[in-house]
């Protein structure tokens, strides 16, 4: 069983509002427990807050009104329901999501997540982040975000392989995934298993479709995944950080250097995102003093390994046990609140709200979970002096290497793999030549080192840092002009890009 809503007509409605009045789902509003600790009931939920920011940064960006209620309603959701059998002749009816937001640009983009957290608001609110996102760092693509509300632990990996594919073939039937409409990608409680077995049941659908693996992106390498992306979110949050950390207004008023070796860094969340994050940071000279996850959380101001820290929560589900000289606190929330230079949730929504704003000591908020602070909170922490490097900009390292794995199932062909050999035999010719002049050899270590051509991840890794150093750049030009905060900034380029698409265009059949 499928609902598909189509955009209606912009004074017809908000279509968030007829979607919810048209399925009569129970309300969570985001507001689990952990969601909640933060935050006042009168607090905005996930998805109110990104319409706050957005509202904010249109009345700023000088685009027309029209061009504006359009770029902020969701365009389309798919809800599905389909039954699964569990064990022994027993059943159960499986719920799933799909959002589009916006298809300013083909295809829209974004994650599949397995979660019993998973509703119909959630989907909209992440599938517009995710439009407002790629629009930052300049990829070509339009915002979607998807979901099956179930727990993945409780099911088995067979029962897992069903739930995937039923949900894979109701997106194929209804047009809602492939190269060139809709490409997934991993999320919470989603991986690189999950999006072989989509790719592999969209290419049963789509026969003899030779861009096939290019319906979905965060694959196996055998699969035609790309070198980079596992890590790539956290590294874009280093990236995005470091740059920010060197420009000298931000310096000023945080009374922080550029130099890594003199930080102090504590992450919330030690998945994908917070564990790379993490494990950057500390290679480049930074000290991890703390991370929280679900039951607990370990603060150490001597500094944790990340490496070792890591090893043990995969082994133990726990930092208890992990070290006698750290603090492990109970309550995990309390990591957020311990002295740092600098701040990364990676966790969860609404993590950061106006019970525990007054508590943050970190000079650096850098925001790799989607919407950890509240509106109210993040007034809070720029009134204090506090510098909020919002999530539409640091954790869009995901999505950006997503895009160079499209492009590399687009191509059929890996990165570095036509030119490499190339560009290694003209440094060899120049390494040459100076040997000749300088009158002395290089050793074998200083040759390679030289000479090496660029492999796959080489590759990516400089596309992503040179996208993020772009848009970060664009967001500070975008700041210093009109006098506001990052957020606000990152918003206003982003609703300008998508608008110059939308006005560029036309709109067929808008007037």
């Amino acid at each position: 069983m499928a609902f598909l809503l189509k955009r209606l007509p912009a004074t017809a409605r908000p279509l968030a509002t007829l979607n919810r009045a048209t399925f009569p789902l129970t309300a969570r509003f985001l507001t689990t427990p952990a969601t909640q600790v933060a935050c006042h009931n009168e607090e905005p939920t996930f998805l109110q807050s990104v319409e706050k920011y957005y509202d904010h940064a249109a009345n700023l960006s000088e685009v027309q009104t029209h061009t504006l209620a359009h770029l902020r309603a969701v365009d389309s959701v798919l809800r599905v329901t389909f039954p699964i059998e569990v064990e022994n002749g027993k059943y159960e009816v499986i719920e799933g999501y799909r959002a589009q937001h916006s298809r300013h640009r083909l295809p829209v983009k974004g994650g599949i997540r397995f979660s019993e957290e998973v509703d119909l608001q959630e989907v909209e609110a992440l599938a517009s982040l995710m439009t407002y996102k790629c629009a930052v760092v300049d990829v070509p693509f339009g915002g979607a975000k998807g979901g099956i509300k179930i727990d993945p632990s409780k099911y088995t990996v067979a029962q897992l392989e069903r739930i995937t594919r039923r949900y894979t073939m109701e997106l194929c039937q209804k047009k809602f995934i492939g190269p060139g409409l809709d490409v997934p990608a991993p999320d919470v409680g989603t991986g690189p298993r999950e999006m072989a077995w989509i790719m592999d049941t969209y290419a049963q659908f789509n026969v003899g479709d030779v861009n096939a693996a290019g319906c979905v992106t965060g694959k196996p390498l055998s699969m035609g995944g790309v070198r980079g992306r596992n890590e790539a979110t956290g590294l874009g949050v280093f990236y995005g950080i470091r740059e920010f950390l060197s420009y000298p207004e931000v310096q000023e008023k945080t009374g922080l250097s550029a130099n890594m070796a003199d930080r102090t860094v504590v992450v919330q969340g030690f998945g994908n995102v917070g564990y790379h994050a993490a494990k950057f940071f500390e290679e480049d000279g930074a000290k991890v003093v703390g991370v929280g996850e679900r039951d607990c959380a370990i603060y150490d101001p001597n500094g944790l390994n990340v490496e070792d820290l890591h090893k043990y929560y995969r082994a133990n589900h726990t930092f208890r046990g992990y070290s006698s000289t750290a603090t492990i606190l109970d309550e995990s929330t309390k990591i957020l609140e311990v002295e740092c230079d600098i701040l990364i949730p990676a966790a969860l929504e609404r993590q950061i709200g106006m019970r525990n704003v007054g508590n943050i000591k970190a000079k650096v908020i850098g925001e790799g979970a989607n919407g950890p602070v509240t509106p109210g909170a993040h007034e809070a922490l720029e009134a204090s002096g506090k510098i909020v490097i919002p999530d539409l900009l640091l954790n869009a390292g995901g999505v950006t290497v997503s895009y160079f794995e499209w492009l590399k199932n687009l191509s059929h062909v890996r990165f570095g793999r036509m030119n490499k050999k190339w560009d290694e035999r003209a440094r060899s010719k120049v390494v040459a030549l100076v040997e000749e002049n300088a009158g002395r050899s290089l050793t074998e270590a200083e040759r390679k080192a030289i000479v090496h051509g660029a492999e796959e991840a080489d590759l990516v890794y400089s596309g992503l840092e040179d996208t993020m150093i772009q848009a970060c750049q664009e967001t500070r030009q975008t700041a210093n002009l009109k006098k506001v905060d990052f957020r606000t900034a990152a918003y206003v380029n982003a609703i300008q890009k998508i608008a110059a698409v939308y006005e560029g265009s036309g709109m067929l059949f808008m007037h």
